[in-house]
């Protein structure tokens, strides 16, 4: 029975749907004004295993994600490099897909840009006037009253701190508006018209909490089964998004909040505006996907995720071990046999009760090294239930996105990119040597501290420096 952690209710609860195997999923998107970085490809990656292992076990699946491609961040990285904004965000979304594609993403069977859905962004303003949850200010922003919204801090667990805030302004004689959030930016300025909008209350454009709302309403009208996104996310923008549906209309329900950790580099979230981020693209030129894909998958969703180049490497050298354990055997889907069926159903048994519990891929995964291993024990003496046991090891592992290669094809490229790695470590020590003969000791320090950040210690010799990984 599958269970899922709520972020809302704060534990897990059984996903029920018994009458209808219809399941409606909502996933926030990337802004368009950069690369994507592993904090990106992280998130997505999760909801890619959730969306395919509840397929795994009988649900259909509508799946939206959301394009936020009009932003200040968009328009200012578009005049630092004096291109237009549409042009930007367009290549951004372009670069975006290239990368998921090759992280073996599930596309989504919706994928709207926040700039084609202004019809349906004015209506729910709209209506949120009318209901006065929202205001037009003196600056001519529309702005959404959070006081006017009871339940607002409910999701993000900031109640008191909400409560405390409500008080105080009842006891006021004058409103505080300090913490209302912007539905729409009034901007009538010529020279911006471009990135603008004609609307009810003047020319402008959509404010960043909005456009979610507005989406998952032309999609889904009141319902979604699980709305997803980065922990990140979860203060201020799901929680003004909860505000803003459930005052829009009151019956809105989203039934499961989800949210996947952050990826946490040097002791900070990173993060583009922290200058930290580390773009999928070059993480790619050094590792296979499908290790990529692995080393998120070792790690809980709903836990952080330190970036390191050692747990990369540790990554892709036990999926090298799998796939070598499977490279010689028979894969075939076609076994009907009830052959050794105690020992097939153990390693089956064990990894969908992992999945079961709130989506466990570190606990799947372990599963997966130890049926391997199991391969590899029985290999010599009994190559039939060999055999078998690879192709439930395939089989499980598909449901995780993985072994989608042939052993032969993934050895070669993740051979050849470990090379690449070795090569640029023996460059990064000798240079380091060069310095320490010309007395460039800072350097030579400098460059003793990035190998140790990639898992490499170096012992100095007289005037020989050899070096080792760490274990």
């Amino acid at each position: 029975m599958l269970k899922i952690f709520n972020t809302l209710t704060k534990k897990k609860e059984i996903f029920k749907h018994a009458k209808s195997k219809n399941i409606n999923i909502y996933v926030c998107g990337v802004t368009a004004y950069d690369l994507c970085h592993i904090g990106h490809a992280r998130t997505f990656v999760i909801f890619d295993i959730i969306i395919r292992y509840l397929k795994q076990i009988g649900y259909n699946i509508f799946y939206v994600r959301n394009i936020t491609d009009i932003d200040d961040k968009i328009i200012k990285k578009a005049e630092q490099q004096k291109e237009s904004v549409f042009s930007l965000a367009s290549r951004m979304i372009r670069l975006m897909k290239e990368d998921f594609l090759l992280l073996n993403l599930i596309p989504p069977h919706r994928e709207p840009r926040v700039t084609k859905c202004m019809p349906d962004i004015f209506k729910m303003i709209d209506v949120l006037i009318k209901k006065k949850y929202a205001y037009v200010s003196d600056s001519r922003d529309v702005l959404f009253s959070i006081n006017s919204y009871k339940n607002y801090g409910l999701l993000s667990h900031r109640v008191s701190d909400c409560c405390l805030s409500r008080q105080a302004t009842e006891d006021c004689s004058s409103v505080d508006r300090s913490r209302d959030f912007v539905l729409w930016k009034y901007n009538n300025s010529q020279s911006s018209a471009h990135v603008s909008w004609l609307s009810p209350w003047g020319r402008g454009r959509p404010g960043w909490h909005i456009e979610c709302s507005a989406i998952i309403n032309k999609f889904f009208k009141n319902n979604v089964n699980i709305h997803g996104g980065g922990v990140d996310l979860l203060f201020p923008h799901h929680e003004n998004e909860m505000a803003q549906s459930k005052s829009f209309q009151g019956s809105f329900c989203v039934e499961f909040w989800m949210h996947a950790g952050m990826v946490i580099l040097n002791n900070q979230k990173m993060s583009k505006s922290l200058l930290n981020a580390v773009s999928i693209r070059h993480l790619l030129n050094n590792y296979d996907p499908e290790v990529v894909r692995y080393y998120f998958l070792s790690t809980h969703y709903r836990h952080p995720l330190y970036y390191s180049e050692k747990n990369l490497c540790i990554s892709q050298y036990i999926l090298i071990k799998m796939y070598q354990s499977i490279s010689d055997c028979i894969i075939s889907a076609s076994f009907k046999t009830d052959y050794e069926i105690e020992l097939r159903n153990v390693f089956k048994n064990q990894f969908y009760s992992a999945m079961n519990n709130d989506f466990n891929t570190s606990q799947a995964c372990l599963v997966l090294q130890k049926l391997s291993q199991h391969i590899n024990k029985i290999k010599k003496n009994n190559t039939y239930l060999a055999n078998i046991l690879a192709s439930d090891l395939v089989s499980l592992g598909n449901i995780l996105g993985l072994f989608n290669r042939s052993p032969k094809n993934f050895l070669y490229q993740t051979t050849r990119m470990s090379m690449s790695n070795i090569l640029i470590i023996e460059n990064l020590v000798n240079m380091r040597q060069k310095f320490r003969l010309e007395k460039q000791w800072n350097l030579a320090d400098l460059l003793r501290k990035k190998l140790f950040e990639l898992g490499v210690i170096v012992e100095d010799n007289l005037n020989i420096s050899t070096y080792r990984f760490k274990k």
